[in-house]
């Protein structure tokens, strides 16, 4: 017996759907996505120095424990209260609002008692406001 023998198709894929799909995925993720606008702030933090600074005019220290608990010029206060602060400031500085305020807080104490310290010394007016560091050297 003879068998007429079948011609054999040759096997191909159609790409133009594929690539149709490819371009409608593309367009839709780029239709859909967000683009954000990030905003960051540059700042520029002060580097501290070994060297000891002249002789300084009369001087606020306020200085805040890692509890935060705050001192002005080595004298405690019996409290962390914004008021208590401001009238322990306007004592010590006599209503001279030119005297230099140095803030010094330890590494563990609550960010907000430094905001606090600030803003206490911006009500009062004072414009000469100093965070005081300590140099590589002084850790060691």
């Amino acid at each position: 017996m003879k068998f007429k023998r079948q011609k054999s198709e040759e096997v191909s894929v159609n790409l133009t759907p594929l690539i149709d799909v490819v371009f409608l995925l593309l367009i839709f993720f780029m239709v859909s996505t967000t683009f954000t606008k990030e905003a960051h702030l540059k700042i520029d933090l002060p580097k501290a120095s070994a060297e000891e600074a002249g002789d300084m005019p009369r001087v606020i220290d306020i200085t805040i424990t890692a509890q935060g608990q705050f001192s002005v010029n080595g004298k405690r206060l019996v409290n962390g209260q914004l008021d208590t602060l401001k009238r322990a400031i306007a004592k010590e500085a006599r209503n001279k609002t030119d005297t230099p305020l140095v803030i010094t807080a330890d590494a563990q104490s609550p960010h907000q008692t430094v905001v606090t310290a600030m803003d206490a010394a911006g009500q009062l007016g004072f414009v000469h406001l100093s965070i005081t560091t300590r140099s590589e050297q002084e850790s060691q």
